[in-house]
């Protein structure tokens, strides 16, 4: 939580939540409501200059100036969707690395599918995020940081945040509970728990983890194979934690927080949309609660895969539905934009060629 300043390490606000931020404003023998009122103009109100920090004293601002910094993000780049529903952001970092942010307008609300990593090392093989290996996690702060630029840019309040961009949330796990706290609490944007979604390949012992805090969000699990032998390749950390693992803690998951789980399915060409894998997940997943979501695969360049035709896709859905599964194909927002992870900050980045 620290940032090199002009000769002198600073502290790094944004990655704080209420209790450090008391402890710092007491370091400047400051009374604890000034930290409430410094934490709501950082996470409720996004500022990013002391300046508009007008209930804070001058002399307290110049004295934070000097010890502290805000943080915060720059835009890159910004795609727009012919339909307008969604917009796909890269926003630079501090390091000069950068990250990926989707806004999606829906009939409910706004959602910010927001970036826990830059890149990511669970080399999924369908996945644009990981073909560059893990460069760093976020810190809370980077993560926060996504969802007040993409509503300061789009001038309307986030109602539902995704943590399902790139990198997998639960291998930045301390990072990831402070962005929720902070994002949930009365200080920021007081979203609700159960507004929110957080997307992991696996991770079983983060699983039983979160699912011991009892909070209320949305787990959604990246499934897209029902058997070990096709998981294992498609999700190789399935090697570590295989369904025998995953499925007793998604079990647990819901028991303790009282929410079904989701399982994404992203359908590919000749993989694993056969109508025999449609009976097997069904089975796989018998009395757990839970909702499968279809997933319309988006092409990545270089990994070889192809979507399933929509005539596959229907069938698939159906077979689901008649062995009693809750089941859906997820609407597809962005398709003629750089939609699937990690493929706008490559292109960017020249690692990859139209």
């Amino acid at each position: 939580m620290l940032a090199s300043g002009v000769g002198k390490m600073k502290s790094l606000l944004m990655d704080m939540n209420l209790t450090l931020l008391t402890e710092f404003m007491a370091g400047l023998g400051e009374p604890p409501f000034r930290a409430g009122q410094l934490a709501r103009w950082l996470f409720q109100r996004g500022a990013v200059s002391w300046a508009e920090m007008t209930d804070l004293p001058l002399a307290l601002r110049e004295r934070l100036q000097e010890t502290a910094v805000i943080g915060g993000l720059s835009m890159v780049k910004k795609q727009v969707s012919r339909r307008k529903d969604t917009v796909k952001y890269l926003f630079g970092l501090s390091d000069g690395q950068a990250v990926e942010s989707v806004l999606m307008r829906h009939s409910y609300g706004r959602s910010a599918c927001v970036s826990t990593q830059v890149g990511c090392r669970m080399g999924c093989r369908f996945c644009a995020s990981t073909l560059g290996g893990l460069v760093r996690p976020l810190s809370a702060g980077e993560i926060y940081g996504q969802v007040l630029a993409i509503g300061r840019d789009s001038g309307q309040r986030i109602s539902h945040v995704v943590l399902m961009g790139s990198g997998e949330p639960l291998d930045n796990f301390d990072p990831v509970m402070r962005f929720l706290e902070n994002i949930t609490s009365s200080y920021g944007l007081n979203i609700s728990y159960r507004h929110i979604t957080l997307s992991t390949c696996g991770l079983v012992p983060r699983i039983r983890e979160l699912a011991r805090r009892r909070l209320a969000i949305t787990l959604a699990v990246s499934l897209h194979a029902p058997a070990d032998s096709l998981r294992d390749r498609l999700v190789p950390v399935n090697r570590r934690y295989p369904l025998g693992e995953l499925l007793p803690a998604c079990r647990e998951y819901a028991a303790l927080t009282g929410r079904r789980i989701t399982f994404e399915y992203a359908l590919l060409s000749g993989v694993n949309d056969a109508p025999g894998q449609a009976c097997q997940l069904a089975r796989l997943l018998r009395g757990l609660p839970c909702h499968v979501n279809l997933i319309p695969f988006n092409p990545v360049a270089g990994r070889g895969f192809k979507r399933s035709a929509p005539e596959r896709v229907r069938q698939f859905l159906g077979i689901l539905r008649e062995q009693g599964v809750n089941a859906t194909v997820r609407r597809e927002l962005g398709a003629d934009i750089d939609a699937a992870c990690g493929q706008l900050r490559r292109r960017s980045a020249g690692m990859m060629k139209d």
